[in-house]
């Protein structure tokens, strides 16, 4: 347990190497009104948060820097719960398709907080078919556009050994529409709302070359990550080593580890806090990250999350993340009710 007074220290500590990116040393904190105490006295406070492992003495200067334990005690017991958002988000996200949504959100996030932002869209199998247009670009090659709920287009061009009937391109996708919209894209009933046995020969070998259009699309599409401001981290030199960016970026392009980082604030009630070592992921140890799930009362459905270097402003950001996943779980809300 800290003191009162070493509590203090230590946020002081944390919001000076925050702003600067250097040792803070006792004369600096002397000269704080808050504390009044002298030089000596925050000398020997400074040891014993050394010696608790929440500071760090750089061999260099005579100051001291939080360690990912002091950033982390930092995060847990020094926050206020509940403050005003300085910089209020602000999306304008109206009613438009979810991929916009991301885009204003994730350039929206990167810009308030200077820092790189990423958010993972909702899995394709959540949302449901809206409409289905058939169209015959060419005599022996067909398109199946789906449109989903939550306004994602996927399409799928399929050819044929023989021209196909125009008359039977007409009634498929009226069939279809009466027979899919509404439905999951992750259905598996979705063959039997298909299946009509009144159906002729010919439209039920229609329906079963145009099937792999709807019942593969779930299978085959990937988790979409929207990710700006990467050029953010290295501004001001608070990310000085280049390889943390490259390896950070280069996970980011495969993406299956980063999603499954992000996946973890799912379960949380509140913002995920992930700092330095505590992060599972090589490339994340160097850095910090904040993330928070957005999506349904009863279901999460994505995140929104920032990566920065470890003396982030954490209330700042904490409080713009929750902030934006709030308004994007707003807008999902209607999305999928609507």
């Amino acid at each position: 347990m800290l003191t009162p007074r070493q509590e203090v220290i230590l946020r002081k500590v944390v919001d000076a190497y925050a702003a600067t990116g250097q040792p803070v040393g006792s004369k600096t904190l002397a000269a704080d009104p808050d504390l009044g105490c002298g030089p000596s006295t925050i000398r020997n406070e400074l040891a014993i948060l050394e010696e608790q492992g929440l500071l760090a003495h750089p061999h260099t200067s005579a100051g001291r820097v939080p360690t990912d334990a002091g950033h982390r005690f930092y995060v847990d017991r020094l926050l206020p719960d509940s403050t005003p958002a300085e910089r209020p988000m602000k999306l304008e996200l109206m009613r438009r398709e979810v991929d916009e949504a991301m885009r204003v959100t994730t350039e929206t996030l990167s810009q308030v907080t200077n820092l790189l932002a990423i958010v993972s869209a909702p899995p394709v199998d959540t949302s449901t078919i809206r409409h289905v247009e058939v169209l015959l670009l060419q005599p022996q090659v067909l398109m199946v556009v789906t449109i989903t709920s939550t306004g994602g287009v996927a399409k799928r061009v399929l050819p044929f050994d023989a021209p196909v009937d125009p008359g039977l391109v007409t009634w498929a996708a009226a069939y279809l529409n009466e027979r899919l919209t509404g439905l999951g894209l992750g259905s598996r009933m979705l063959h039997t709302r298909l299946a009509d046995p009144s159906l002729g020969a010919t439209e039920q070998r229609f329906l079963e070359a145009i099937v792999p259009a709807f019942t593969e699309l779930a299978d085959t599409a990937e988790e979409a990550l929207y990710v700006g401001g990467a050029g953010r981290l290295l501004g001001e030199h608070r990310v000085q080593d280049l390889t943390q960016i490259n390896d950070l970026m280069g996970e980011l392009e495969r993406r299956v580890a980063i999603l499954g980082v992000l996946r973890a604030a799912l379960g949380e009630r509140d913002v995920l806090v992930r700092i330095g070592t505590e992060n599972e992921l090589p490339a994340l140890r160097s850095l910090a990250l904040v993330a928070a799930g957005y999506g349904l009362p009863a279901r999460k459905l994505g995140t929104v999350s920032v990566v920065g270097p470890r003396r982030m402003d954490y209330p700042v950001v904490i409080r713009t993340v929750r902030a934006a996943a709030d308004e994007l779980s707003r807008f999902i809300g209607d999305v999928y009710e609507g």
